[in-house]
């Protein structure tokens, strides 16, 4: 991409008063599928003029995926560290620093990274910077294999924002179902498996039906 102007943060796309939501979007781990699902799910016009977006990643890879999709790259590049203000549009904040390539096979640098990425958006949610955040997939294992205390995103989430009763949910078209058990084996959940385990979710499910999708009666 050429260097971008002095206004980098005006996007390609305008947003029209510039105060919409501003949405943290974290690639995942930069061997897995998050480029390329990033790449192609803020192509759309539609989705763009709904908010403003900064990507935490590496912009090398958005580049990769955006080549292999024949999409144009409709965003600008910043470090992750100079961002202060994304007006509208798409920003990716570049983790620059890191290696440009990552196996598609899990490793410990790919675990790190992602990582990184996370703990930059929710820094920057906690800041008050951004209002949203959302997760492209991690690998697991490569997570393991950096040392991350926690195996997935719910538990990384629920202990940034210290929150004691937590549940995953699955949300597409009018299906929405909360998860009793996440990140468990079976033959570890029949030893864990208990009434209030099941009751958490159908309760939290049913307040968040209630207060933000106006259910009166779910």
């Amino acid at each position: 991409m050429q260097p971008p102007p002095d206004n980098a943060t005006i996007a390609p796309i305008e947003n029209g008063n510039g105060h919409k939501p501003l949405v943290a979007i974290t690639m995942g781990d930069p061997g897995g599928v998050g480029a390329e699902v990033i790449v192609k799910a803020l192509a759309d016009p539609e989705i763009r003029k709904l908010g403003r977006f900064i990507v935490y990643g590496l912009e090398e890879m958005l580049l990769y995926a955006a080549g292999q999709a024949e999409i144009a790259p409709y965003w600008f590049r910043l470090p992750h560290d100079e961002i202060e203000e994304v007006r509208s549009g798409v920003v990716v904040a570049d983790f620059d620093e890191l290696p440009a390539t990552f196996s598609k096979c899990p490793t410990p640098e790919g675990g790190a990274a992602s990582k990184q990425f996370l703990d930059a958006a929710v820094a920057a949610n906690k800041a008050g910077f951004v209002s949203a955040i959302v997760t492209a997939p991690i690998n697991k294992t490569s997570w393991k294999m950096a040392r991350v205390r926690f195996p997935g995103h719910t538990e990384y989430l629920a202990d940034a924002y210290r929150c004691r009763r937590v549940t995953m949910a699955f949300v597409g078209g009018q299906m929405r179902v909360a998860l009793a058990s996440t990140h468990v084996g079976i033959f570890e959940l029949r030893n864990s498996f208990t009434i209030g385990r099941v009751f958490q979710p159908i309760d939290l499910l049913d307040d968040w039906l209630r207060r933000f999708v106006g259910i009166e009666q779910p």
